[in-house]
């Protein structure tokens, strides 16, 4: 007779996650490859303990967030509309006025239309830190380089 192999599915504890923090450089790569990659990451889809409603990601450091590319017209083609819920309050702005005046939020909104529109969503976005720079605030945490050409 042949035995009964009983396989469970493996769901990941808050309190098993390892956290660990990772540096991409932004400069001269497309906006949807850094933030494809950066989602990725901080949802934890690149952990083999992935679970879809924990929190298994990791932190992730942008830095160069002003040398993003935006490839083809982009820069001038691309809007964002803002409505501010009153008449006439619709603003618009394009990917090249973004990256000129607030190039961090060019790279937030981004990662932030890849996320879940939830509360886990939210709470995995939180652990995004963009900076227009080089420089950035937690070294103090030895976040790991990434090359974001070999990541995909």
């Amino acid at each position: 007779m042949e035995e009964l192999i009983l396989r469970t599915t493996y769901l990941a504890k808050p309190t098993e996650i390892e956290r660990k923090w990772y540096v991409l450089d932004a400069t001269d790569i497309p906006l949807g490859r850094i933030s494809a990659a950066a989602a990725t990451i901080l949802r934890g889809k690149n952990k083999p303990q992935f679970t879809p409603n924990v929190d298994t990601g990791d932190n992730v450091i942008i830095i160069n967030a002003a040398n993003v590319k935006l490839t083809g017209r982009k820069a001038s083609r691309k809007l964002y509309h803002h409505h501010s819920n009153y008449a006439g309050g619709l603003r618009t702005r394009t990917a090249g006025e973004i990256r000129e005046n607030h190039p961090t939020e060019l790279i937030e909104l981004s990662i932030k239309g890849m996320m879940p529109k939830n509360s886990l969503g939210h709470k995995q976005f939180l652990k995004l830190h963009v900076y227009a720079g080089a420089e950035h605030k937690q070294t103090a945490q030895q976040p790991e380089v990434l090359d974001i050409n070999k990541l995909i």
